[in-house]
């Protein structure tokens, strides 16, 4: 029995590190740009909701894992109870808040810091939850990390 369990242990582990390389290669990898994500390079990503618009930006712009990202939100209109956070689209990497400034001329401010523990090709989704005519919202923008498009 001791066998089965160090063989279950070595392949876990071995499919940990496929799944965690620290050595990205983004620029010769072979994956086509997802146009749904945002590009902050050109500009803040926008979403609406009934007439709201509220308009999303990282900054640095190319989204570098384990380094400080200052996120920004605008809105068109007035919002109270807002809340973010940051969570692996496509792979769990846990849920990372983020703590926001008070509202301010319908903008809030924040920084985030997400792991580089991810495949060659990771989709992060900020999570923004608000209320908003009487009704709670939630709007989700996706965000490839270490994005070479800068």
């Amino acid at each position: 029995m001791p066998k089965i369990i160090k063989m279950v242990s070595v392949v876990f582990f071995l499919m940990f590190l496929m799944a965690c390389d620290n050595k990205k290669n983004i620029e010769n990898s072979s994956f086509a740009i997802d146009t749904t994500l945002c590009q902050f390079s050109v500009g803040e990503c926008y979403k609406k909701v009934a007439d709201l618009n509220v308009g999303l930006m990282l900054d640095p712009v190319h989204t570098p894992s384990e380094k400080p990202l200052n996120l920004t939100l605008k809105f068109s209109q007035a919002i109270t109870n807002i809340s973010v956070r940051v969570e692996g689209r496509d792979m769990f990497m846990g849920v990372i808040p983020v703590t926001l400034s008070a509202i301010e001329n319908n903008q809030a401010h924040g920084t985030l810091i997400f792991g580089s523990c991810s495949s060659d090709y990771m989709v992060w989704r900020v999570f923004v939850t608000f209320d908003y005519q009487g009704q709670q919202r939630t709007l989700m923008y996706d965000f490839l990390a270490d994005n070479p498009q800068h």
